[in-house]
């Protein structure tokens, strides 16, 4: 055995359990653990300049690659405290991060002393574990129970909280010795997924509903395939995006009512089994319950016991990891004697309403409309970008118009969505996908949300593209004040002294100077046709100065994006596509499929 601080066997412990990329900011409580991270040389790290920021670094990178856990590091007090919305963010949308605050001695815990706050007591509703360690000799067993928790069952963030002596107080510990714990995982077993299978057979138009569970299973290989053994459709939720190519003949569109495609509601409305695998049937994909369930049975297949049922009863659940859930299905039809079930008709009838009910997006009128900077991004980006958003009428329309292709290349945070989270997360997406396109999408309230953060890019030389459309309006709440005959404090117009006179005058906010004297490359975009222009030469930029850039891109003051109460209830604000020029980015000419049924 071998005597050494309990922050050097942190250090260790995080090495062997392979969270070595770490975000936050030193302060004088968990200055013990940055000696250890620069004694060992091997944990990297990420200088934020807002706490809040570097916890939301921490959740994108976790979110970027399968297996990853994302580290945020702070001192105490108000560090912790600022870490609370990016723990909310994780823990709503099952991601893993560890919280690591620094802590007054324990002998002042209970004294008021400066900086010291119970942040266990805090953290503990929005993580699967927030604790104080008073004792350095249980340093090591409580790193290991926490990611063996952060990694069983639902995933969820670990908020472990070091006083400041315990941190410097010599162990007996051997990281040789050291073993991370098996998860935990529930699976399913052949029984169920012969159950479910004999539901699949009495169906007529059956669907899967992919969520969030199948991408942090890594199982979106194994979805497909058995999509394409029973020719079932699939519609993966916000989380689940990418889990099926759109492109692929099963990929059945969005459903719900705001993040949708019209031809995806137009598919599960015509369905008569819902088989939801790793999903929470969240209020925003399910809109109004009556008209979601009415005339279908549903299956529903979710690794926490306690998520089946929480929003109403299915037919039939299964508490199990996604991935294991498919291996069991898989099996199970292939092992059936009269074959797997075929949908092959009603599989066309699916893809044949993908070339209808398109949204225009090919708008031409200045100020720009924002339909068609999804039309431009789509043009520019191709199948190989990560898009990384949160919150708001370009979040949503965003989900409605852009493509995704792979898994993890749609980054959100679904249910928590915080306002200030997309560009501290693509910053942490980006640290977890190097020489890879990370495209940031925001609204101009977003974006100002920890807009600091673009320095972190800028230092640590952190490429992405950041587009912003920018209404000067927190779009989606002057939407909703709709029903209240309103319009109150949600403009963020000003005439800028600085600014007066160009063409962005009255919008307020000078974007493209922040991000400038941010050490970061910006540019702004007034003419729809010259927004592909403009994010080719952000990609220029991006690459020749590998640090971020800002697209900024002006659009009229007052759009309504789709949306609407239950899923046949989608009010449409815009003139719908009439012809295939009206939307050319769509996966399916307009009419092309349809005419060919």
């Amino acid at each position: 055995m071998t005597r050494m601080r309990a922050v050097d066997a942190v250090v260790l412990i995080l090495e062997k359990e392979g969270a070595t990329e770490t975000f936050g900011l030193p302060g004088a409580a968990i200055n013990p653990l940055y000696s250890a991270m620069k004694a060992h040389g091997g944990i990297r790290h990420t200088l934020a300049r807002h706490v809040e920021g570097a916890s939301h670094m921490a959740d994108g990178y976790t979110r970027s690659a399968p297996g990853n856990i994302g580290v945020c590091l702070g001192t105490s007090g108000p560090a912790g405290t600022d870490m609370i919305t990016g723990l909310y963010a994780a823990a709503a949308d099952s991601q893993p991060i560890l919280c690591i605050t620094g802590q007054a001695p324990v002998a002042v815990l209970d004294k008021e002393d400066f900086q010291a706050v119970d942040i266990a007591s805090i953290a503990a509703p929005v993580t699967k574990m927030a604790k104080t360690v008073l004792e350095a000799g249980q340093v090591p067993g409580v790193f290991q129970t926490a990611f063996q928790l952060m990694r069983s069952a639902r995933p969820g963030p670990v908020l472990i909280d070091l006083p400041i002596d315990v941190q410097q107080t010599e162990i007996e510990f051997d990281i040789d010795a050291y073993e991370p714990l098996t998860p935990a995982k529930p699976a399913a077993t052949s029984g169920q997924a012969e159950k479910i299978l004999d539901l699949i057979a009495e169906a007529e138009h059956p669907i899967i509903i992919a969520g969030g569970g199948v991408i942090n299973a890594d199982a979106a290989d194994r979805l497909v395939e058995f999509a394409e053994l029973t020719s079932i459709p699939v519609s993966p939720t916000l989380m689940g995006w990418g889990a099926i190519p759109d492109d692929h003949p099963l990929a059945a569109g969005m459903v719900g009512i705001q993040t949708h495609v019209r031809y995806g509601n137009a598919t599960f409305l015509e369905s008569d089994l819902v088989i939801g695998i790793g999903n929470r049937w969240a209020n925003r994909h399910t809109g109004d319950l009556d008209v979601y369930r009415k005339g279908r049975k549903f299956v529903h297949i979710d690794i926490e016991p306690t998520q089946i049922g929480r929003v109403f009863a299915p037919d039939f659940g299964v508490a199990s990891d996604a991935g294991a859930a498919l291996d069991a299905l898989l099996a199970a039809a292939r092992s059936r004697s009269d074959g797997p079930p075929d949908f092959t008709g009603w599989a066309r009838e699916c893809t044949a309403r993908k070339s209808t009910e398109h949204r225009k997006t090919n708008f031409t009128e200045v100020p720009i409309k924002p339909q068609r900077v999804y039309q431009e991004m789509n043009q520019a980006f191709g199948r190989d970008v990560t898009y990384v958003s949160t919150i708001g009428l370009s979040q949503i329309a965003g989900a409605q118009m852009l493509h995704v292709y792979r898994p993890r290349h749609w980054i959100n945070a679904g249910q928590a969505g915080p306002l200030g989270w997309t560009g501290p997360a693509a910053l942490g997406v980006a640290k977890g996908k190097p020489g890879e396109t990370v495209v940031a999408l925001s609204g101009d309230y977003d974006f100002q949300f920890m807009l600091e953060e673009l320095a972190v890019g800028a230092q640590h030389q952190i490429p992405y593209v950041h587009v912003v459309v920018n209404n000067s309006y927190l779009g989606l709440i002057r939407q909703s004040q709709r029903g209240f005959e309103m319009d109150y404090e949600v403009s963020l117009a000003f005439e800028n002294i600085n600014t007066a006179g160009s063409a962005s005058s009255g919008y307020g906010v000078d974007h493209v100077a922040v991000a400038q004297g941010l050490g970061c490359k910006a540019l702004r975009v007034e003419d729809p046709e010259l927004i592909g222009e403009g994010l080719r030469v952000a990609k220029e930029l991006m690459d020749e100065h590998q640090v971020p850039v800002v697209v900024e891109v002006i659009l009229e003051r007052v759009t309504n994006i789709s949306m609407g109460a239950a899923l046949d209830q989608i009010n449409e604000f815009e003139t719908l596509a009439q012809t295939p020029a009206d939307a050319p980015t769509a996966l399916s000419p307009m009419g092309e499929l349809a005419a060919a049924k």
